[in-house]
């Protein structure tokens, strides 16, 4: 089980309990934060629940493979830390991360 928190574009944050193996999207989802669409369902096969992983939790949250980086080509403002939420998995290593959300989705 970890903590992470989703940060929005605007500064509100958004602090919930993730349990391991779940990823980043199925918990943002679940807790109804604003600012994740996840317009696929989670398939990474779009980009709409693009996040900004914290530049120290870069490691943490695992390697963009190949598929995910085609999708973040079609995401708003990406930036080297950009991810899908789809693809990151909870694990103890990511208790206190933070997550921010772009100003909008793709």
């Amino acid at each position: 089980m970890a903590t992470i928190t989703f940060q929005t574009h605007d500064g509100k944050t958004f602090t919930v309990e993730a349990a391991n193996g779940t990823t980043v999207m199925e918990n943002a989802i679940k807790n109804a934060v604003p600012g994740i669409e996840a317009e696929c369902g989670g398939a990474c096969a779009c980009a709409t629940c693009h996040v900004y992983v914290g530049e120290q939790w870069k490691d943490q949250a695992g390697d963009v493979d190949p598929m995910e980086e085609d999708m973040l080509d079609f995401a708003y403002d990406i930036r080297p830390t950009s991810r899908l939420s789809c693809q990151v998995k909870i694990t103890d290593e990511l208790d206190g991360a933070v997550f921010e959300i772009p100003e909008r989705q793709a």
